[in-house]
């Protein structure tokens, strides 16, 4: 079986403008049309679908129930048309760049350095997206991508950016206490804030097995951001990112714990479009990304 053939467009905003105004002169003052060619686009409508769509209320109009069910589905359309016809403007922008960057990292590692890019970038209007399932660099929906691992796909440059490690911390007011305190002693007098996912983590597990072990756990987390929030307010010692940290360790609300172990994180990578970018822009905050990565 053959599928129906779709409306034109045109019949079918002149029959959402009728149906949301309940007035063909109405519908007809806001196309820009006479009414009678909205009553004629209308009766085509009708003659395709073999169904009668409006009827006579008073002065006006009202849908019958086939009408509803159209009005819900071209109002639907018109809103994705609307939304598309949006990025494409958005994305004419010659400044426009979008970037995907895990949410802990945008946060700690990032964020801070933004005020510096756009200071060398005057025009540069940055998407940013925390969306890793988005990563997919397409030079549509994404430009340049951070992520934990090389993405392998065709016709990409990519390189390693940042190593990241974990770090004990606490707020300034714990951690001068408890430099006055021998280490062994700390578990008495100071709480452990996680994520919960580094109690299993190959790389962490073995700290908490053995040095935070007598900790006692004050709260676990799925999220490091909320691990972070949580030293932040003071409500215990914690092992995060550094790169996560490094905003609030350089302003010095959080200090790092001397004593403990450091131990190797994640590496971040850097991933653009091989050859040349879609824009200069793109080019540009590509080179300036990988510069951050570099040693100072």
């Amino acid at each position: 079986m053959s599928e129906p053939r779709l409306p034109s467009l045109k019949l079918l905003m002149g029959f959402e403008a009728a149906a949301r105004h309940g007035s063909f002169s109405r519908a007809a003052d806001e196309l820009h049309v006479t009414q009678s060619a909205i009553s004629h686009q209308v009766q085509q409508l009708e003659a395709q679908l073999m169904q009668p769509l409006f009827r006579r209320a008073g002065r006006g109009v009202e849908l019958t129930i086939a009408g509803e069910v159209l009005l819900r589905s071209v109002q639907r359309s018109l809103t994705v048309l609307r939304s598309g016809m949006e990025r494409i403007g958005t994305y004419l922008d010659p400044g426009l760049v979008s970037l995907v960057c895990p949410a802990p990292l945008l946060r700690g590692w990032l964020q801070p350095r933004l005020p510096e890019l756009h200071a060398l970038l005057p025009g540069l209007s940055l998407v940013l997206s925390a969306d890793e399932s988005a990563r997919f660099v397409d030079e549509i929906d994404v430009d340049i991508a951070i992520s934990r691992r090389p993405l392998l796909q065709p016709g990409l440059q990519e390189q390693p950016l940042l190593q990241d490690e974990w770090l004990l911390v606490a707020d300034a007011g714990i951690a001068q206490k408890l430099g006055r305190i021998p280490q062994a002693q700390h578990h008495l007098h100071a709480d452990l804030v996680c994520l919960e996912e580094s109690l299993s983590s190959e790389a962490t597990a073995p700290l908490f097995l053995g040095t935070l072990a007598q900790f006692r756990k004050r709260a676990m987390y799925d999220d490091a951001r909320l691990v972070l929030d949580a030293v932040l307010a003071a409500q215990g010692i914690a092992c995060l990112p550094s790169l996560l940290l490094e905003g609030s360790l350089a302003s010095g609300r959080l200090q790092m714990l001397p004593g403990y172990p450091r131990v190797l994180g994640s590496t971040w990578w850097l991933s653009g479009v091989a050859g040349p970018a879609r824009s200069d822009m793109v080019a540009q905050v590509f080179e300036w990304l990988g510069a951050q990565g570099q040693p100072r």
